[in-house]
C-alpha cells in the first residue's frame, strides 16, 4: 500500500534522528514524520499553484501546532480541547520561520503553508528542534522553489561546557538556551537567552551549533539527491527593469531629499507628493494594478538608503555609522503603579510598568514542556498610534507576543530568587513611539520600571540592535555593520540583529535576517558593537537615572512575608473547610499562600497585619513557646480568669492574679469576651494546657509596674482545679 514509503536515518547528539516519507500526508507537496528519539513531529508543506493577486509580500505561513496527546495529557481548557496556540508554540512557529523566509524566492506570491504538529514528546529530545529539521528536510525535497535545505540545533551551557541539543536533566542546570539554524555555510538564525554570557563564549557556541548543522545539511542534502522532486516555475512579481529604470530616473532626486531628515513624520509627509507625482504620469501603463507602481517606489527608497549606507557610509538621519540616537530615560511617570520607566531612542519611546504581586499570581502554563507556572511576565504592546496609523486594537499577534518573549529572556537571569524577593513579578512595555528596535528600548525601560519597583534585580540590563548591508555578490563581498538601527534601516536592510545584556554578558539574542545567513566575521563585528553600545547606554543614561534598585517597594505595592513551616502542619494552619486559613485572613486583612513543600506566602498592604499573620501561622504550626509574648482574642470569662485565644485551636487561661499589674476582684472590670490582649505564656504543662499572663506581658512590653497587693486573690469559694475540657 505504501510503496513510496521511506526511511532515513541518521544520529544527532548520540540521538538516533529519522524522517520518514510516503506514509502520511500524501496530497500535501511534500511531507516528512521527523522522529528524534520518541519524539515525533508531522512535518507538512504545501503552496497553491498561482500566485495570489494584491499583494507585495511572498504569503508563507508557518504553525507549530501543540497536541496535548502528546504528553499523555488532556487540555486544561473547558472544552478539553486544544485552543488558539501557546506562547511557546507561537515562538516556536517563528524560529522555524525565521530562517527559512529569506530562502524562497522574494519575487514569488503563491501562497505557501507549513505546519509541524506535536504528536509525541521525549522530555531528552526537543520537539522544537525536531520540527525545524523536519520541515525543512521537507521543503527541500518538495517541488517549491528553495535555496535550502537548513538544519537547527539547540546548544547548552552546562557547568562551563557547551552541550549539543541538551536533554532535561541538562536543561534544567544550563546557563544557556541557544538556538543555531545554518545552511551548510552560513549562520541563518540566533536566538538565545543566557546568563550574563561573555560575547567570546557566545560566539563559540553559536559555532558548535553551526558545525552541527552542517552535517545535519548533509544529511537532508543526501536524501533531496534521491527523492528531490523538481521544483516549479512561478510568475515572478519583480517589475519589468526598463520601466524601473524610467520611473526611477523621474523621482530619485526627489527620494534623496526626502529621505534625508531624521524626522519619520518629515519624511513620511514629503514622500506622499512624490507619490502623487508617480501614480499622476505612470497610472495609464499600469491601469488595473497601480499597486504595482507602490512597490516600485519601495524599490527606490531600497536603492537609496542602501547605496548611501554602503558606498557613503551615510545614514537617512546623519549619524555616523556606530552613533546612538539621542537618549533618555525617566522614571516614576505614573504614580499609582509599583514602578515605572520610559525609555527614549530618537523617535522610538517605550513605556513600561511594573506590578508586583503574590506568588500565586505566577501565570499557570498549560503546555507540553516540564514548565508549570511563570513567575515572571513581560508584555509588550505595539498600538497603531505607535507608527501614526489608526488601525484598531485586536490584541498581541506573534511579532508582539515574540517581542515580548525577547524582553522577557533578556531580563529573566536577573530577577531574584523567589527566596530572595518572594513576589511575582509582571511588565508591560507600552509602544509610544516606534522607529526603530521597541524590541531593545522595553528591554531598557522594563530594567528602569524593575529599579523604581524596587525589585533587587542582579544586574540592570540594556539593549540594542545591529544591522547590516551587504554587496551585491552577498554576504561573501564586501559588507557593512551599523548599531541602533532606525526602521528605514531595518526595512530596507539585511539585518536585524538584536543584543541585550548586563556589562558582565548577554542575556538575550535575536536576530532577523533578509539574507541566507552571516559569516562569522558579521557575528563578531555584531558582538563587539551592540556591547560597545550597551554600556554606554548602561552608564551614561539609564545608572545615571537610577543608579541602584530601590530598598523599599511603593506603598501601593503588597507587602510580601514568608515563613516556612512543617507539611504536616498544612492542613492545621488550613482548618476544616479553610475555616483556620479564612479568619487569619481576615484578621489579618491579608491574603496567605502556602505551597505543598511548607512554605508560607502573606501579603498584605500593612506590614504591621502581615506579620501578625506569620505570627499567627507560626503559632499554629509550632507549639507556643514559654516566656513568649503573643497578642490573643479574649473569648470566655470564668470568675477565676479569662480564656485568651492566641492562635486558632490554641487557647490558655489568664488566672484573675495574672490579668492586672494591679489587684483585680472582678475579672469583668478588666477584660470582656472579643478584647484583643497580649499576654506571656508563663507555664505549659504535661498535657498541653497553656497558663498565661498578661500582667507579665504589660511589664515586658509596656513597662508597667506591679502594685502591691496585686498578687492577692479575691475571696470566694473554693473551685475545683481548671482543665482542658471545662466550659
Amino acid at each position: 500500500m505504501f510503496e513510496n514509503y521511506k526511511v532515513y536515518e541518521t544520529t544527532i547528539a548520540g540521538r538516533p534522528f529519522k524522517l520518514e516519507t510516503g506514509k502520511m500526508a500524501g496530497l500535501a507537496n511534500a511531507a516528512f514524520l521527523a522522529s528524534y528519539g520518541e519524539t515525533s513531529v508531522l512535518c507538512t508543506v504545501t503552496a497553491s499553484s498561482k500566485p495570489r493577486e494584491g499583494v507585495d509580500f511572498f504569503p508563507l505561513s508557518v504553525d507549530y501546532e501543540e497536541k496535548m496527546y502528546a504528553v499523555g495529557r488532556f487540555p486544561g481548557s473547558f472544552q478539553r480541547r486544544e485552543g488558539k496556540a501557546t506562547e511557546k508554540a507561537i515562538l516556536a512557529s517563528r524560529c522555524i520561520d525565521r530562517p527559512i523566509r529569506p530562502l524562497f524566492p522574494k519575487d514569488m506570491r503563491n501562497d505557501c503553508s507549513v505546519v509541524a504538529t506535536v504528536m509525541s514528546v521525549d522530555p531528552d529530545c526537543s520537539p522544537e528542534i525536531t520540527a525545524a529539521i523536519g520541515v525543512s528536510a521537507a521543503i527541500a525535497v518538495s517541488d517549491i522553489p528553495w535555496d535550502g535545505p537548513i538544519a537547527s540545533t539547540s546548544v547548552g551551557l552546562v557547568d562551563g561546557k557547551i552541550v549539543i541539543n541538551p536533554g532535561l536533566e541538562d536543561r534544567a542546570k544550563t546557563d544557556l538556551t541557544l538556538t543555531v539554524s545554518s545552511t551548510a555555510d552560513l549562520v541563518a538564525m540566533i536566538e538565545a537567552g543566557g546568563n550574563e554570557i561573555p560575547d567570546d563564549l557566545m560566539f563559540d557556541c553559536i559555532m558548535a551549533g553551526h558545525e552541527v548543522n552542517k552535517e545535519i545539511v548533509k544529511f537532508i542534502n543526501g536524501i533531496v539527491a534521491e527523492i528531490g522532486k523538481e521544483k516549479f516555475t512561478f510568475e515572478s512579481s519583480d517589475p519589468d527593469p526598463e520601466i524601473l529604470a524610467e520611473i526611477e530616473e523621474f523621482c530619485i532626486e526627489d527620494v534623496k531629499k526626502a529621505l534625508d531628515t531624521d524626522d519619520k513624520n518629515v519624511r513620511d509627509a514629503a514622500l506622499l507628493p512624490i507619490y502623487d507625482a508617480v501614480h499622476a504620469k505612470f497610472d495609464e501603463r499600469f491601469e488595473g494594478n497601480e499597486a504595482k507602481l507602490d512597490e516600485i517606489m519601495y524599490l527606490v527608497q531600497k536603492h537609496v538608503v542602501r547605496a548611501w549606507l554602503k558606498d557613503e557610509h551615510k545614514r537617512v538621519d546623519g549619524r555616523g555609522i556606530d552613533e546612538i540616537r539621542p537618549l533618555n530615560a525617566q522614571i516614576d511617570l505614573l504614580p499609582r503603579t509599583h514602578g515605572s520607566g520610559m525609555f527614549t531612542r530618537g523617535q522610538t519611546q517605550v513605556l513600561s510598568v511594573a506590578t508586583l504581586a503574590p506568588v500565586s499570581e505566577a501565570q499557570k502554563l498549560d503546555g507540553l514542556d516540564e514548565d508549570v507556572q511563570k513567575r515572571y511576565i513581560h508584555h509588550y504592546n505595539f498600538p497603531s498610534y505607535s507608527v501614526g496609523e489608526t488601525k484598531p486594537s485586536r490584541g498581541p499577534g506573534r511579532r508582539e507576543i515574540g517581542h515580548g518573549a525577547l524582553a522577557e529572556r533578556a531580563l529573566v537571569p536577573v530577577i531574584p530568587s523567589v527566596e530572595e524577593f518572594p513576589y511575582a513579578i509582571r511588565v508591560v512595555s507600552e509602544v509610544l513611539s516606534s522607529n526603530g528596535s521597541t524590541s531593545q528600548g522595553s528591554i531598557c525601560g522594563s530594567t528602569l520600571a524593575l529599579m523604581a519597583a524596587g525589585v533587587p534585580i542582579k544586574a540592570p540590563v540594556a539593549g540594542i540592535s545591529c544591522g547590516l548591508i551587504t554587496g551585491d555578490d552577498g554576504v561573501y563581498g564586501d559588507f557593512m555593520t551599523m548599531v541602533d538601527i532606525q526602521g528605514l534601516e531595518d526595512f530596507y536592510g539585511d539585518m536585524d540583529f538584536k543584543v541585550a545584556g548586563t556589562h558582565k554578558g548577554i542575556t538575550a539574542i535575536q536576530m532577523d535576517l533578509k539574507v541566507h545567513g552571516l559569516t562569522p566575521e558579521i557575528i563578531k563585528e555584531a558582538f563587539a558593537k551592540t556591547h560597545k553600545a550597551r554600556d554606554y547606554i548602561l552608564d551614561e543614561v539609564m545608572l545615571k537615572c537610577i543608579p541602584a534598585p530601590r530598598t523599599e517597594l511603593s506603598k501601593y505595592a503588597p507587602k510580601v512575608l514568608t515563613t516556612a513551616i512543617s507539611p504536616d502542619k498544612i492542613g492545621d494552619v488550613i482548618g476544616k473547610q479553610g475555616k483556620v486559613i479564612q479568619s487569619i485572613q481576615e484578621q489579618c486583612e491579608c491574603t496567605i499562600n502556602i505551597e505543598e513543600d511548607g512554605r508560607v506566602f502573606v501579603s498584605g498592604l500593612d506590614t504591621d497585619k502581615a506579620k501578625q499573620a506569620i505570627s499567627i501561622v507560626e503559632l499554629i504550626a509550632n507549639d507556643p513557646e514559654i516566656g513568649g509574648i503573643y497578642s490573643g482574642k479574649v473569648t470566655r470569662l470564668m470568675t477565676f480568669g479569662a480564656f485568651v485565644e492566641i492562635a486558632p485551636g490554641k487557647e490558655g487561661l489568664v488566672h484573675i492574679s495574672k490579668l492586672d499589674v494591679k489587684r483585680v476582684d472582678k475579672v469583668e472590670d478588666v477584660v470582656a469576651v472579643g478584647d484583643q490582649v497580649i499576654v506571656k505564656v508563663t507555664e505549659i504543662d504535661d498535657q498541653g494546657r497553656i497558663n498565661l499572663s498578661r500582667r507579665d506581658a504589660l511589664v515586658e512590653v509596656n513597662g508597667a509596674v506591679v502594685e502591691d497587693g496585686a498578687d492577692e486573690e479575691p475571696r470566694r469559694k473554693p473551685h475545683k482545679p481548671f482543665k482542658k475540657h471545662d466550659k
